[in-house]
């Protein structure tokens, strides 16, 4: 992947204003009052967190209106692990894992479903079913079609930084400069997949937190996330019960929800626009209330006073 592997490659450009908004198919999300949570629903035998949990559809659905009553702003479906040393799964197989989730929710659900997949195929069914975005794992650069299928979709983009893949992504954890590096690849990937003809606005950009990187390296990015919000395109954090908190709990068999969720306020207080979590009850409480005591600035605790005074609205728009 350009720009990943190069210690020499550094982030050039002048910083960008801060992306207050991320346009999809049919509606546009907003960020000036704090981050949107992305609620993770994974329906597959063997992810990392919660392998196994949700592989039958109707465990699937009733675990997607879950995470939408709970506060999410969109729902992030998929059907192939990416956890280290994770097996490929067949495009056929993904497919018969995701299709009948995301066919018993369109229309159904209130919030856009994203698809999490780093195969054009599956995309593209995906969206052509009423996904609203495509997260893939490997920056468009996994499957020659993915950006010509992301184009024709309409969808919004998320592209993330990962060295090789989740089969051999920790055998080089190797970095000069883990933030340089990994900025300087998102805006390479920002400029190609805007150059291609994807609108700006639909593009979001995803460091990759725990993605072939070192869990001092996963700290680093945490503490300078701020540097990934001067590419000027809305920053998507996933570091949801990852490895890396286990260190903050001292005990790899423990519960990583308050540690995930203290990972998702300092970020919020950074700027970050969007958080994927698992635990999104626990997430989304823990923000209004961060929100309403200023933590995200005065705009922001405006915002979510008034919404503490009327029932629950979404913070999207649609665009036709």
């Amino acid at each position: 992947m350009a720009g990943a592997d190069d210690p020499t490659v550094v982030a050039t450009s002048s910083a960008s204003p801060r992306a207050d908004r991320w346009r999809l198919a049919t509606r546009t999300l907003h960020f000036a009052d704090g981050p949107a949570v992305m609620g993770i629903l994974n329906v597959t035998p063997d992810s990392f967190s919660d392998g196994g949990r949700f592989d039958r559809v109707d465990a699937a659905v009733e675990q997607a209106f879950r995470l939408e009553q709970e506060g999410a702003a969109i729902l992030d479906i998929g059907g192939e692990s990416t956890r280290p040393g994770a097996p490929v799964v067949s495009v056929d197989d993904e497919l018969r894992r995701v299709m009948p989730v995301i066919e018993r929710l369109v229309g159904r659900l209130t919030i856009p479903i994203s698809i999490d997949t780093s195969k054009a195929r599956v995309a593209r069914e995906a969206t052509a079913a009423g996904a609203e975005i495509i997260n893939d794992v490997t920056g468009l650069e996994g499957d020659p079609k993915m950006l010509g299928t992301a184009i024709e979709s309409q969808a919004g983009i998320c592209a993330m930084h990962m060295r090789g893949n989740p089969r051999a992504m920790q055998l080089d954890t190797r970095y000069d400069d883990v933030v340089g590096q990994t900025l300087a690849y998102l805006q390479l990937r920002r400029d190609a997949i805007e150059r291609a003809g994807i609108d700006p606005e639909r593009v979001c950009l995803d460091p990759g937190i725990g993605f072939g990187k070192t869990h001092e390296q996963t700290f680093e990015m945490l503490r300078r996330v701020d540097r990934y919000l001067s590419l000027g395109r809305p920053v998507l954090i996933g570091h949801s019960r990852k490895g890396f908190l286990a260190r903050l709990t001292g005990d790899p068999q423990r519960d990583r929800t308050a540690a995930t969720v203290g990972v998702a306020l300092a970020c919020a207080a950074r700027g970050v626009q969007m958080i994927r979590v698992h635990d999104v009850a626990a997430t989304c409480e823990a923000l209004r209330g961060f929100a309403i005591a200023g933590g995200c600035g005065e705009v922001a605790a405006v915002a979510a006073a008034e919404r503490a005074s009327r029932p629950e609205t979404r913070r999207q728009e649609r665009s036709g």
